[in-house]
C-alpha cells in the first residue's frame, strides 16, 4: 500500500506540472491588434510563401557609364572655363578611356504586352556628363588647373532575370527625391512569367518608431531580405524615416515593406537609399574603371594615385518614402503613358 500510495502522488505532481506548462505556452502567443496601424511586433503567422513572392519582383540592377577622359599638363594651365569653350585641343596630353559602374535594386512595377517597366532609385542609374579631376598645390589645396576631363559617352542599364534584360532605358527621375523609372519595349510580345509586385503602396507618415519591416535588396549582387525597426519616422513632410538593419552596397533601390493588421497585408512604404558616411582618401595604382596585372609578391613601382571613397555608416539606412513614390509616378504619368507604359498606383486608404 504505501508504495501504491507513493506512485498516485508522484502521478499527480507531474500532471500538475504539464499542466501548468501547457497553460504558459498557450498564453505567451500574442496575435496582432487589428488597430489598421502598422505593426511592430514579428509576424505570428507563416509568410514565407508571401516573402518569396515579393523577392520574385525584385531585380539586380547594373549601370555603366563608358567616358572618353583627356590629360592635360601642369604647364598647360586648363581651367573648367577652358573645357566648356573648347579651348582645349592644343593642349591634351593624352586620351584614355574610363568606365564607371554602379549596382543596387529595382522593383518591377509593371510587365504587360510588350512593356516592361521597374522603380529604382535614380543615383543607382545616374552618373555625372562631364568629370573634373584638379592638380593639387604643394598644400594640399585644390587649384584650378585641371588634370583630366572625363566625358560620359554612353551609358547601359541592364537588369538581371528578365527577359532580355539588357539595355533598359530610363523613361523618367528625380534626382532630388532620388526615383527613377527603368523602362524595355519589345518587338513581339514580352515572353510571360514576369513576377510583378502586387501589393499596394502604403504610407511612411502612419509608420511610427518601432515599426517592423521587411527590406528585399541585392547586396553584393545576391537577392536577400531582411528585416529593420523604423527610427525616426517624420523626418520630412512626406514621411521619410531611417532604418537599423546591417546594409552594404547594392541595397539602394530595395522595397521596404511594412504590415497592416498582421501578415500578409504587406505595404510598400519606401525604397532604401544607403546613407553615406565618412569618405576616405588612399592611394590606389590604378584610377577608377582601370585595370592592372601585378605580382602580389613583388614590391610595386609602377604610378601611384590618390583617390577618394565614400562609405556607408552600416546599420543605418534612409528611405525614400512610398508619398515620395506615388507623387513621382502621378506626376510622369502622362510621358510614361505616351511611350505605352500605363503603370496604375493601388494605394492603401489613409488611416
Amino acid at each position: 500500500m504505501p508504495r501504491a500510495w507513493w506512485l498516485r502522488l508522484t502521478g499527480m505532481v507531474l500532471a500538475a506540472i504539464c499542466a501548468g506548462c501547457s497553460s504558459a505556452v498557450r498564453t505567451d502567443s500574442h496575435p496582432p491588434v487589428a488597430d489598421g496601424a502598422y505593426d511592430s511586433e514579428f509576424p505570428t503567422t507563416p509568410v514565407s510563401a508571401d516573402l518569396q513572392q515579393i523577392a520574385e519582383s525584385v531585380r539586380m540592377v547594373t549601370a555603366i557609364a563608358y567616358y572618353r577622359s583627356l590629360t592635360f599638363s601642369a604647364e598647360a594651365r586648363v581651367t573648367e572655363a577652358d573645357f566648356r569653350n573648347g579651348f582645349v585641343t592644343e593642349r591634351v596630353q593624352k586620351v584614355v578611356f574610363m568606365t564607371r559602374t554602379s549596382s543596387g535594386t529595382a522593383v518591377t512595377i509593371l510587365a504587360r504586352e510588350n512593356r516592361i517597366a521597374l522603380l529604382t532609385c535614380d543615383h543607382v542609374v545616374r552618373f555625372p556628363d562631364t568629370v573634373y579631376t584638379h592638380y593639387i598645390d604643394q598644400d594640399r589645396h585644390k587649384t584650378p588647373y585641371l588634370s583630366m576631363a572625363s566625358i560620359m559617352e554612353r551609358e547601359e542599364v541592364y537588369v538581371a532575370g528578365i527577359p532580355g534584360g539588357r539595355h533598359l532605358d530610363i523613361l523618367a527621375a528625380d534626382p532630388v527625391e532620388d526615383l527613377a523609372v527603368l523602362g524595355k519595349r519589345y518587338e513581339g510580345d514580352m515572353p510571360p512569367g514576369v513576377p510583378v509586385f502586387q501589393y499596394p503602396y502604403g504610407h511612411a507618415t502612419e509608420l511610427k518608431w518601432g515599426s517592423f519591416v521587411y527590406i528585399f535588396g541585392y547586396p553584393s549582387g545576391y537577392r536577400m531580405v531582411t528585416k529593420a525597426i523604423v527610427s525616426s519616422p517624420n523626418r520630412n513632410r512626406k514621411g521619410g524615416f531611417l532604418l537599423d538593419a546591417g546594409f552594404k552596397r547594392g541595397y539602394s533601390g530595395g522595397a521596404v515593406l511594412a504590415i497592416r493588421d498582421g501578415a500578409p497585408h504587406f505595404e510598400l512604404v519606401g525604397l532604401i537609399r544607403l546613407a553615406k558616411g565618412p569618405t576616405e582618401v588612399y592611394l590606389t595604382p590604378i584610377r577608377e574603371g582601370e585595370q592592372i596585372d601585378f605580382d602580389p609578391t613583388m614590391p610595386y613601382r609602377g604610378d601611384v594615385f590618390v583617390d577618394r571613397r565614400s562609405d556607408y555608416d552600416y546599420g543605418v539606412a534612409e528611405a525614400v518614402p512610398a508619398e515620395s513614390i506615388v507623387e513621382f509616378l502621378a506626376r510622369h504619368k502622362d510621358e510614361l503613358h505616351a511611350e505605352g507604359y500605363d503603370i496604375s498606383v493601388n494605394v492603401h486608404p489613409a488611416q
